[in-house]
């Protein structure tokens, strides 16, 4: 595996071949300047050899340039990609934490509704008509589900127990009614007995006069 199978980046590939050709630009003037030094030196030769490596070295110069300049380019590139990359991190890790919390939610959740589900409701303990009594008395609810259906025999339930307290408070205002009517009726003959006493009392001197008078009547006959 090479490095250009490693390195997919448009940039930093046009880097590594401007790179390449730099580094084979150098080892050809390098070469050709070993080549000068080996060779006989005449004029001709030594004026052609000194043009083609001021050839060669322009070439170079222009490689180094664009290298220089695309070498820039491509740690600019660097950055914005490393700035990228943590941002990308940031918001992967903001997304995780989340992810995390809604896990959490979820089993809470979970736990929340198996424990309603175990929950041991006061409305089972309730004394409600049987299912089969209260559908026959209401067939348009044999379609209805079990939710539904128990919300509906509470509902009597309570109309009925509500029907029957109102009941009760009036027999109980009726009770009281005549607890007081009695209590005044007791009043009333415990007022006349004393009325009556009275009465008695009073009577009393007139009835020894009257005794008194048939004595003597009985007497002088």
């Amino acid at each position: 595996m090479t490095i250009f199978d490693i390195v997919t980046d448009p940039g930093l590939r046009f880097v590594l071949e401007l790179s390449a050709l730099t580094h084979e630009q150098c080892q050809k003037l390098f070469d050709e300047a070993d080549s000068d030094l080996a060779a006989a030196p005449t004029d001709r030769s030594s004026w052609d050899a000194q043009a083609e490596l001021a050839k060669q070295q322009k070439y170079l110069n222009a490689y180094l340039s664009q290298l220089r300049g695309a070498n820039r380019g491509a740690i600019v590139r660097v950055r914005e990609a490393k700035q990228a990359t943590a941002e990308a991190r940031q918001e992967v890790d903001r997304l995780h934490l989340h992810l995390q919390n809604l896990y959490y939610e979820q089993r809470h959740l979970r736990g929340e509704i198996t424990a309603c589900e175990a929950y041991d409701h006061p409305y089972r303990k309730l004394p409600l008509v049987p299912a089969e009594e209260f559908l026959a008395r209401h067939p348009e609810l044999v379609e209805a589900d079990e939710n539904e259906l128990m919300i509906a025999r509470i509902n009597e339930e309570y109309t009925q127990r509500e029907a029957l307290e109102q009941a009760r408070q009036g027999l109980l205002k009726k009770k009281q009614s005549l607890i007081a009517d009695n209590k005044k009726r007791r009043d009333d003959l415990a007022n006349l007995d004393r009325d009556l006493e009275k009465f008695i009392d009073a009577a009393k001197p007139i009835q020894k006069t009257f005794e008194s008078n048939t004595s003597q009547n009985i007497s002088g006959r």
